[in-house]
């Protein structure tokens, strides 16, 4: 064996090794992620007191609240009723749910819209599911993200990229 293929192999080895340790390095012996608290570290932030609120403020968060309990369908057709154009709204309108939408992470986003649609890619919504996926692109922002819109059967009528 020559010598850059043993200092090429060498870093290989050193490479595998850095990357089990630090893989490993975030669990805790308690099963939970290595958190150590039995709690995700969103439920940890949202834990403060508002007591040192103001009342305006926590009457804010109780409405942030009740708009993120809505899902995912109804979020885009409020964006889409105070955003979009009529062609949009009625378009809109045909959408029964939405999968994906709320876990983004720039790297390979996607989601799923369900429609009451029929005929697949050359049915009634073709047209409509372009305004949709439109829609959708101004809705959520994504580095590469693909929207999937699909008819009551199941099958895609169409896609694009948010």
């Amino acid at each position: 064996m020559g010598m850059k293929t043993k200092i090429a192999l060498g870093a290989v080895v050193g490479i595998v090794v850095i990357g089990v340790v630090s893989a490993n390095s975030g669990e805790g012996g308690d099963g939970n992620g290595g958190n150590g608290g039995g709690t995700s570290a969103a439920a940890d932030k949202n834990t403060g007191d508002s007591g040192g609120k103001a009342d305006g403020a926590a009457k804010a968060d109780a409405g942030d609240k009740g708009a993120s309990k809505a899902s995912q369908a109804e979020q885009f057709k409020a964006f889409v009723a105070k955003n979009g154009t009529p062609k949009e709204k009625a378009a809109v309108a045909h959408v029964l749910k939405i999968q994906g939408a709320d876990q983004q992470n720039d790297v390979l986003d996607s989601a799923d819209v369900y429609t009451d649609f029929t005929g697949g890619l050359m049915g009634e919504g073709s047209g409509p599911s372009k305004l949709i996926a439109s829609a959708f692109a101004d809705w959520k922002d994504s580095k590469n993200g693909l929207v999937t819109v699909y008819d009551a059967d199941g099958e895609i009528i169409t896609n694009g990229n948010f």
